[in-house]
């Protein structure tokens, strides 16, 4: 990914360095799929197709972000993606709670990453 057009951009002072997001999205990675491992694997008589659903959003959101801010350079939708995004994330965790309590709680660090990366967006698209 080439990142010259990222390095021109004005930051927010929370700003972290390129080099801290493949790490930490491979840990969030890896918590999403033991999450929806679990949760595949719990026995219920309940039905898990809803958070299926929201998990399946939330995951295209999640993949669909990258092009938005770094291809097309477009921070506004972006922005609307990463809100979107977390509005599924939130709906996944309060779905997957009601099958595997341990589900829901392995998405929490996902959420609170997710979050961090909104505020990121929204600077720099009012920086910019």
């Amino acid at each position: 990914m080439d990142l010259s057009w990222y390095r021109t951009l004005n930051k927010p002072p929370l700003n972290t360095p390129s080099e801290i997001f493949a790490p930490v999205w491979a840990v969030m990675y890896t918590l999403i799929f033991l999450s929806f491992s679990i949760f595949m694997f719990t026995k219920t008589d309940a039905d898990k197709r809803p958070a299926i659903t929201f998990f399946v959003i939330q995951l295209l959101l999640n993949f669909s972000w990258s092009p938005a801010f770094f291809y097309l350079h477009n921070i506004p939708l972006s922005f609307i993606i990463i809100i979107l995004l977390l509005i599924f994330i939130i709906l996944t965790i309060i779905s997957f709670y009601k099958i595997s309590k341990i589900s829901a709680y392995l998405l929490i660090p996902y959420l609170i990453w997710v979050s961090f990366a909104a505020y990121l967006n929204f600077s720099i698209m009012i920086l910019n």
